[in-house]
C-alpha cells in the first residue's frame, strides 16, 4: 500500500484538522476526508506531483459538492411547499402534479442506469457533466449522450401520455 498512495497518508492528521476547523464540524470533515482518499485511491494518481496539495483540493471538491447539492434540495424542497400550497385549494393541479411526478419516474424506470444517474446528478442535484464523467469515470462527451437520450426518453413518453 505504501508504494501505491505516494505519501497521501502522511496528510491525513493536517487534512482532518484543517477541514474540522474550516467545517465546524470533525465529523463532517473525517466524512469528506475519507472521500478524499477513496478518490485518490481508486484514481490514477502517479502524476501527482503535491500529494498534500491534492488532497485538499479533492476535499474541497467533494465539500462544495456537498453543499451544493443541499441548497438545491433545500431549494427543491421550498418550490414543493410552495407549490403544495398552491395546489392544495386545487385539487385538479395536485392531481395533474402526481401525476406527472409519476409518468416521470416511470419514464426514468425504463432507461439504464447510467442514463437515470446522469439525469439526477445532473437535474436534481446540480452536477457539473464534469464531475458526473468524473464519478462515472466516463467522457464528457459520454455524459451528454445520456444526458440526451433521458431527455429525448421523457419527451416522447410524456408526450404519448398528454395524447
Amino acid at each position: 500500500m505504501r508504494k501505491r498512495d505516494h505519501g497521501f497518508f502522511e496528510h491525513y492528521e493536517e487534512l482532518i484538522g484543517t477541514w474540522t476547523r474550516r467545517l465546524r464540524s470533525r465529523h463532517r470533515a473525517e466524512d469528506f476526508a475519507h472521500d478524499a482518499f477513496v478518490r485518490v485511491l481508486e484514481a490514477e494518481q502517479g502524476n501527482v506531483q503535491q500529494p498534500r496539495a491534492y488532497l485538499h483540493q479533492t476535499t474541497r471538491n467533494i465539500a462544495v459538492d456537498h453543499f451544493r447539492r443541499e441548497e438545491r434540495r433545500t431549494q427543491l424542497e421550498m418550490d414543493i411547499a410552495v407549490q403544495g400550497e398552491e395546489a392544495k385549494d386545487d385539487p385538479e393541479s395536485f392531481m395533474h402534479a402526481v401525476q406527472l411526478a409519476d409518468s416521470i419516474e416511470k419514464a426514468l424506470a425504463e432507461l439504464p442506469v447510467n442514463c437515470r444517474q446522469v439525469f439526477i446528478w445532473q437535474k436534481l442535484e446540480g452536477l457539473s457533466q464534469a464531475e458526473i464523467a468524473e464519478r462515472l469515470g466516463l467522457s464528457r462527451n459520454m455524459v451528454e449522450r445520456y444526458m440526451m437520450r433521458t431527455l429525448r426518453h421523457l419527451r416522447e413518453r410524456l408526450d404519448q401520455s398528454a395524447s
